[in-house]
């Protein structure tokens, strides 16, 4: 099934990087550009940082006269702009949102028909036609007739759905670019922690030369040169371990040294200001003590929840309430499968097996690597423990 990514309306940093990534490694047919309020400078630079030998697999919305300019290979017709170029020969697509102009399609090479699931980037817009009578309209046309890509909460997930119920492909917006949560990394995070035998990055170190491949650089009272100098060395040390780093709190340091995320706690920047600021492509993690912290993290476009504490720690002022064991697995019931969840809070080795029954997706730990007489052993152990471990997965 041909498959379509659908930009976000907004440009973010790193954009054209992840359109041309998406187009080398073949991942979709064609990528929409569809930004209804752009300024047309700023589409024409995004435009010039994407190779010219992609742009033929580029399809843009509303600004029809930039396809000519770049050798663009699409255009996609709306209200605004009803009607292609003259003398257009690429190709062109519209949006459909009834099955009455399905029967009537023409004038296209293919066509959108939204929403088929509830949308992943539009809260609140949900299908309206049954899928019912959408596969028997689909499965009544003939061969030789224009395609239909599905469009409104598609994921990879529902494509087989998506062909059996007749679709011709499938188009992506929230799901094209989100980032990648690897079960394997997360089910063990390590966040940083100066004490008096360790330095902030020698524990890092230790626990990536233990196994761990998920760290999260958490300095709260450092100055700005000390993170900077600190994120530096941990970033390339999660490059050479191929790693995921990830920072406490500090959005503006994500994209200078390079990580894959941020982890934002409960008096933190909120998590869509986070999102508009870093693009789809980065990783967030948002902190959560109840029920609905979980649901409001999920429903603001968080991508995992760090929940907690467990216990008591050292490594945390300001703490929320203590949940043990029951509090975990009554929120993760009530919660779902939404997110992946890792436990946080004063976690030992011990606690481990009492803790996967509750549906965790991971644990973070910190003092319980560092205290150990040998961090990088007990990295090793923590990860045996959780090597049965399943979660929800992004990838």
């Amino acid at each position: 099934m041909r498959t379509i990514a659908i930009t976000t309306p907004g440009f973010y940093p790193g954009e054209a990087d992840a359109i041309t990534r998406h187009l080398l490694d073949g991942d979709f047919w064609r990528v929409h550009i569809r930004k209804p309020d752009a300024d047309p400078g700023a589409l024409r630079a995004l435009i010039e940082e994407i190779p010219a030998s992609l742009r033929p697999r580029l399809t843009i919305h509303y600004n029809h006269d930039i396809a000519g300019e770049y050798g663009l290979g699409g255009i996609h017709l709306s209200r605004r702009a009803p009607l292609p170029p003259r003398q257009w020969q690429g190709l062109v697509s519209r949006s459909l949102h009834t099955l009455s102009e399905v029967r009537t399609l023409s004038g296209c090479h293919y066509a959108f028909l939204s929403p088929i699931f509830p949308s992943i980037s539009k809260p609140g817009y949900t299908p309206s036609i049954p899928h019912d009578d959408i596969t028997a309209l689909l499965r009544s046309r003939s061969d030789g007739s224009i395609p239909v890509f599905a469009l409104g909460g598609v994921t990879p997930e529902s494509l087989p759905q998506l062909a059996a119920m007749g679709f011709g492909g499938a188009a992506m917006l929230g799901a094209a670019w989100r980032p990648c949560v690897s079960p394997s990394r997360f089910r063990l995070q390590f966040i940083t922690h100066a004490t008096p035998r360790y330095t902030v990055t020698q524990g890092a170190r230790m626990a990536l030369e233990g196994g761990c491949r998920w760290i999260q650089l958490r300095m709260k009272d450092a100055t700005q040169a000390d993170l900077l100098l600190a994120g530096r060395e941990i970033a390339a040390m999660c490059r050479d371990f191929k790693a995921t780093f990830i920072i406490d709190d500090h959005v503006e340091l994500v994209h200078t040294l390079g990580a894959d995320g941020v982890h934002l706690g409960l008096t933190d920047m909120p998590v869509p200001e986070a999102r508009t600021l870093l693009g789809p492509g980065k990783i967030i993690g948002a902190t959560a003590n109840t029920l609905q912290h979980m649901v409001s993290a999920a429903d603001a476009g968080a991508d995992y929840i760090g929940l907690g504490p467990f216990r008591f720690t050292r490594t945390k002022t300001n703490l929320s309430p203590i949940l043990g064991l029951q509090g975990y697995s009554d929120l993760i019931t009530r919660f779902g499968a939404r997110l992946p969840v890792v436990a946080i809070g004063g976690i030992t080795p011990s606690d481990i097996p009492t803790l996967l029954p509750t549906g965790i997706s991971g644990v973070a730990v910190s003092s319980a690597i560092l205290s150990d007489p040998d961090p990088a052993a007990l990295t090793a152990t923590l990860l045996n423990s959780l090597s049965h471990i399943t979660s929800p997965t992004t990838c």
